[in-house]
């Protein structure tokens, strides 16, 4: 449509994808406030094992906080060192985490943080205990990237990226425009 070439097309959207991750990765960690954290698993439809330990997949975290903004990474394992690790870098102390009752997250228990937890063998909501927010991120994401029938490991986390932009800078009118925020060049002084 466009008269470019495919692997044109495809360089200039992987360009895209490498400015917002890196304008996103070096936005301001969370103010105090309420945290919704959790840990997801995406990849192709295999038959076997599902969710945790599942061949193939690529574990994500993510932190959002409530009617605010989400952060998204690719994480090497689910233990407590990475993942308090990064709740530790991206909020502030003091701030209420909202999990689910894996195990990884125990030592928030003992932590600088207001750890409140929800067991989903036992409900999904309990006075405002929940963690839909982030839940529903993962929705979001797995349903956007389900179109590119599957994204090489390698490139994975720019997409991640692009899923987190899409979420942080709705609605879909606003994405344009804070991309040409993004790329105008800073004018000349001389």
């Amino acid at each position: 449509m466009v008269g470019v070439n495919r692997h044109t097309a495809t360089l200039f959207y992987h360009k895209l994808r490498e400015l917002i991750a890196a304008r996103l990765e070096a936005e301001a960690p969370f103010t105090v406030g309420e945290i919704e954290v959790d840990e997801s698993y995406f990849g192709g439809v295999r038959k076997g094992k599902r969710g945790r330990g599942a061949a193939g997949k690529v574990a994500v975290f993510g932190l959002l906080k409530r009617a605010g903004r989400v952060y998204a990474t690719m994480i090497p394992d689910t233990r407590s060192n990475t993942l308090v690790g990064i709740i530790r870098e991206r909020t502030q102390p003091d701030s209420v985490v909202y999990t689910d009752a894996y195990r990884s997250y125990d030592v928030l228990d003992v932590s600088e943080f207001h750890h409140q937890r929800i067991n989903h063998k036992k409900a999904f909501v309990a006075r405002g205990n929940h963690i839909n927010g982030i839940e529903n991120f993962w929705s979001q994401s797995k349903r956007h990237l389900r179109r590119y029938n599957g994204i090489p490991k390698a490139h994975f986390h720019l997409f991640l990226k692009e899923c987190e932009w899409r979420f942080n800078y709705r609605p879909p009118g606003r994405l344009l425009s804070t991309l040409q925020a993004w790329l105008a060049l800073p004018k000349n002084d001389a």
